[in-house]
């Protein structure tokens, strides 16, 4: 998904991005891919909606940002705009995508008390990803924010194989671990990129007094007579 992000960024707002966080994305995509991707199938299905979530919360991501900066919103501000109209969409959408997917609509389900429990649990923590989400774009960006939500990624691998005593093989360490030194060379990368722009910025000073001004300015003295003050005559 990051690729998409810069591609979207750079198609959208002419977004240009260094060699070194170029280098550095790429470093966490491979990470994620060695210590997550296992067995690739893909049907039609599938591929349809993942490319529509891919595409749909890329430019989402790089919306949230761009109209923060643009509006100078707050990020709890913005998200109470939004949170309606997204809370409405999946309420339409939402059971007929069910349906494509598992030909069963919502209402075939079987509800239980810990079935409400846990979609109140999710549903509690999906307003606190959405807070941090708005938090992280509105203060860095939308691959940022993708970059540091691979830490997720990383963190759910480790609490399963603490928590629920799933296998953590050597391939997902050293995917983990190249996925880490990526995200370190990425905070780097985008702290050289900062300081080589603000220096870019800053302005040659100068001298405000050219060296013809100051030649004009010495001659106009000397030709300018000078009045004695306390006979009230002027001197050549």
């Amino acid at each position: 998904m990051i690729p998409v992000v810069c591609v979207m960024e750079w198609i959208l707002h002419n977004k240009q991005y260094s060699k070194e966080v170029k280098l550095s994305v790429l470093v966490v995509v491979i990470g994620v891919g060695v210590c997550t991707v296992t067995d690739v199938k893909v049907n039609a299905k599938g591929f349809i909606c993942a490319c529509v979530a891919v595409l749909s919360t890329s430019l989402q991501q790089i919306t949230i940002g761009s109209l923060q900066k643009k509006y100078s919103i707050g990020s709890f501000e913005l998200l109470s705009k939004t949170a309606p109209i997204q809370a409405v969409s999946l309420l339409i959408f939402g059971p007929f995508i069910d349906y494509y997917l598992n030909n069963k609509f919502i209402t075939n389900y079987k509800m239980s008390t810990a079935a409400m429990l846990f979609i109140i649990l999710s549903c509690s923590l999906a307003v606190f990803c959405n807070v941090s989400q708005y938090l992280c774009i509105g203060r860095f960006s939308a691959t940022s924010f993708q970059v540091l939500g691979h830490m997720k990624t990383i963190c759910v691998l480790t609490l399963g194989w603490l928590l629920f005593d799933s296998e953590l093989t050597f391939k997902n360490i050293m995917g983990m671990v190249i996925a880490v030194l990526g995200m370190v060379v990425y905070s780097w990368a985008v702290e050289a990129e900062k300081g080589s722009s603000s220096a870019k910025n800053i302005p040659h000073v100068k001298s405000s007094l050219t060296e013809e001004e100051i030649r004009l300015l010495k001659e106009g003295v000397d030709t300018t007579p000078v009045k004695d003050v306390e006979l009230g005559e002027s001197k050549a």
